[in-house]
């Protein structure tokens, strides 16, 4: 089937990862954006390979019941969100039909029933926006471009973070603007906003971050502190903490839960969101971090709570080829490729009692999961945490026994 100018209507079957919808035409598959489980869409072929297609939807012949208008005037043009267009209770169903094709798809397995789904408030939750300059605009990339999408609001960033880019816009206008910064991370408690400088074409000067400081409070810090589970933890420019500000205790309640005991492991330990929370539980924490400003962060925030934890500084592989045996509990939060096959063969080896992986990718999960369940390992639970509402993405906490 080749891209064409020609309409042709077809049936959405269902979501898959990656946010678009999936139908067939004369068998083919076909994936489109913007598109409702079960309505009947009218699309164009915009890019044809021998396995898929890929289009863009010219009209909603039949609508889904589930289908709402849009919050944000920018939706379909800024690439940021997905699934606006659909309400959110239909969101939470989607998000789990689509963990469940994953595991089946990929892990060759079913995930445990009752999935469970952990959910908050569906706008203002991001505490964290990427934003991109050209001239004397703001704004997101458009969707599947590298085109800048300028923006006036965004209905899921927090009230700090829209009043933080405000303050920018007016600033671009100012001859002290440098016209060579391309885009920045902003970062927020709701009362200061780090700044990150994520692409520019020379350094930027100190007294930028002065500047700014005068409209924006905190952005010339080289930290801020963030509340979390009764915890206040020091979070660096180049250390990660979670996105949603209305689901960070819920997350760690899932992952942690109940367990308590003699040692435990944290891997990929960031900032220390879960070691803390952990050091409270167990009588010896060890927290693996091999990024040198989140480790600090990490070793700070245990001697400010008063916690003593044990601060590995190496890679999560490193750590687990020198270890003989490991403790009854183990939690790992990796970065989006998820546990290498090195990292699964330790741990199949070293085999804790309890295994839980936090993982913001379904597919390196469930290919993770797969790989430890053949190494004896058993999926007893999972729970989805919709820390992304209104776009694709999903948090998956996975809990194993050895």
């Amino acid at each position: 089937m080749q891209p064409t100018e020609t309409n042709s209507e077809l049936r959405i079957e269902k979501w898959i990862y990656g946010g678009e919808g999936l139908g067939r035409l004369e068998g083919q598959v076909v994936l489109a954006p913007f598109a409702i489980p079960g309505e009947r869409v009218r699309v164009r072929i915009v890019r044809s390979r021998p396995d898929l297609c890929r289009a863009e939807v010219e009209e909603v012949i039949e609508a889904s019941a589930d289908r709402v208008e849009p919050r944000c005037p920018y939706f379909g043009s800024c690439g940021g969100c997905h699934y606006q267009h659909a309400g959110y209770e239909f969101q939470l169903k989607q998000k789990a039909l689509v963990l469940a094709d994953v595991f089946r798809r990929i892990g060759k397995m079913e995930i445990p029933e009752p999935l469970g789904v952990v959910s908050g408030e569906p706008w203002r939750y991001r505490n964290r926006v990427q934003v991109h300059f050209a001239g004397q605009q703001l704004g997101y990339m458009a969707a599947g471009s590298h085109s800048l999408r300028a923006v006036e609001q965004c209905p899921v960033a927090s009230p700090k973070l829209e009043e933080s880019m405000a303050a920018l816009r007016v600033m671009l206008r100012d001859r002290r603007w440098p016209r060579f910064l391309r885009s920045m991370e902003l970062f927020t408690n709701e009362r200061e906003v780090q700044l990150n400088v994520l692409a520019s074409g020379q350094r930027v000067a100190r007294r930028f971050f002065e500047w700014c400081a005068e409209r924006i409070p905190g952005s010339d810090a080289a930290a801020i502190d963030y509340p979390a589970v009764g915890f206040q933890f020091r979070v660096s420019h180049k250390s990660f903490f979670q996105v949603n500000r209305f689901l960070i205790d819920e997350l760690v309640q899932s992952a942690v839960g109940g367990a308590e005991g003699d040692a435990a492991w944290d891997l990929y330990a960031g900032a220390g969101l879960f070691t803390l929370p952990l050091a409270l539980r167990f009588r010896r924490v060890t927290a693996v971090e091999g990024g040198h400003s989140a480790a600090s962060d990490l070793e700070f925030n245990a001697a400010r709570a008063g916690l003593r934890v044990e601060v590995r500084r190496c890679s999560v592989e490193d750590f687990l080829d020198n270890e003989a045996a490991a403790p009854d509990f183990v939690i790992a939060d990796p970065p989006r490729a998820g546990l290498d096959k090195r990292n699964v063969r330790n741990l199949i080896r070293l085999k804790p009692r309890r295994l839980v992986i936090v993982a913001c990718d379904p597919a390196t999960l469930a290919r993770d999961v797969a790989a430890l369940a053949g190494g004896g390992f058993r999926l007893s639970k999972i729970t989805l945490v919709d820390l992304f509402p209104q776009t694709y993405h999903l948090e998956t906490v996975a809990v194993l026994e050895g």
